[in-house]
């Protein structure tokens, strides 16, 4: 699925969660110590046999009943996650994303999302999350381009030349497998900025914008006239 968000959840005013969602499941047996964390990925790091036992079975038969298959059901609950998110309501999508997740292991999209939702805090976390996703789907060109910039996150962390480097491979590949993907040339034309390669920052920031307007981090655009005016002369 075509969705991008790492740039919008830098924005999101993360509030605290409702007393509801923050409330552990209790375990199914006084013999299973096991607990959920709703809004952790993967329910706070469990294995799926782990997170269904939790859970308990019955419960996500349930849920997978108005379905063909788990592996359907898990993609309607990754595709509400997505629509919760762009209501800025991260919580009640990394929930939605849980259940996508423990109701089909392999769909890359409940990966997706809680790396989107973990960018912000927790980059470490964003990116091994969304290294599975990778892993799961190697071109989907969105998700590599998030997993490019959660690099790019960490490198303005931790200043290693690694992490960049890392994230310009990953949005440079991303832009190769779909050049239409306009917030990917966005996150390369920053990466270029960090290694001060600025005609072809400004290149990048052109091709994102000529797809979509409101792809364009006018932040960077301030940075870039800076240290060099739009060669394109179209950007003042």
């Amino acid at each position: 699925m075509k969705f991008s968000f790492l740039l919008a959840t830098a924005c999101i005013l993360w509030a605290a969660a409702p007393v509801q969602a923050q409330r552990k499941t209790k375990p199914v047996t006084a013999a299973n110590p096991v607990t959920v964390q709703r809004l952790q990925p993967q329910f706070g790091g469990l294995t799926p046999a782990q997170a269904e036992q939790a859970l308990g079975t019955p419960f996500l038969t349930r849920l997978a009943g108005s379905f063909a298959s788990r592996a359907e059901a898990s993609r309607f609950f990754s595709t509400k996650g997505y629509e919760y998110l762009a209501e800025n309501q991260p919580d009640t999508a990394a929930y939605r994303f849980n259940l996508a997740w423990v109701l089909d292991p392999s769909n890359a999209d409940a990966f997706h999302g809680l790396g989107i939702i973990a960018s912000d805090k927790a980059p470490e976390q964003s990116i091994a999350l969304l290294t599975q996703g990778v892993a799961l789907a190697p071109t989907n060109s969105y998700l590599v381009s998030d997993l490019g910039a959660s690099y790019l996150i960490r490198y303005r962390q931790s200043n290693k030349k690694k992490d960049l480097a890392t994230g310009t491979e990953l949005l440079e590949k991303a832009t190769t497998q779909d050049a239409a993907n306009a917030t990917a040339w966005q996150q390369l034309a920053r990466a270029y900025y960090f290694q001060e390669k600025y005609p072809q920052a400004w290149e990048a920031v052109h091709k994102g914008q000529n797809i979509s307007l409101t792809s364009m981090d006018f932040e960077l655009v301030s940075d870039l006239k800076e240290k060099l005016p739009d060669p394109a002369g179209t950007i003042k």
